[in-house]
């Protein structure tokens, strides 16, 4: 199953400039998912990070890695209308730097859930090399 920006902008509530996944390759929902990010040089954040040398900021790639977790979350049946939000971010690491033409595959496995919290954990690779890693505490609410 293929999902594009307009099915993913169904599914969480991000938008532009905050959507950071492009794709959805493989989904299997409260399970795991495989989503994309290509990264441009026309980033809002390479303005200021950092003009010289563009880096994708470490934060942003959890957040794209927080989004695919959304996506598989927000896919399971019980979960759909509903939003998921950040509860902490364990044991992240960033193992390389993300810069413009890259693309990061972003892969979110949902280790457990009990009642509407759960974690999941992420990975970001730029090819077969790991760029960061972590795991993803969430929440879901009620979007009202």
């Amino acid at each position: 199953m293929d999902f594009g920006v307009q099915d993913i902008k169904n599914i969480i509530p991000h938008r532009y400039p905050f959507l950071l996944i492009d794709r959805v390759s493989y989904i299997e929902p409260g399970k795991k998912v495989v989503a994309y990010k290509n990264v441009t040089s026309n980033e809002y954040f390479f303005q200021g990070h950092f003009p010289e040398m563009p880096v994708m900021p470490g934060v942003l790639i959890i957040e794209a890695l927080a989004q695919a977790g959304a996506v598989a979350i927000l896919s399971q049946e019980e979960f759909k209308g509903k939003i998921a939000f950040f509860g902490a971010i364990n044991k992240a690491k960033f193992r390389r730097n993300v810069v413009p033409g890259d693309t990061l595959k972003l892969e979110v496995e949902i280790i457990k859930i009990k009642g509407s919290a759960g974690i999941g954990k992420g990975t970001a690779y730029i090819g077969e090399k790991k760029a960061a890693e972590g795991e993803l505490m969430f929440m879901i609410g009620d979007k009202n």
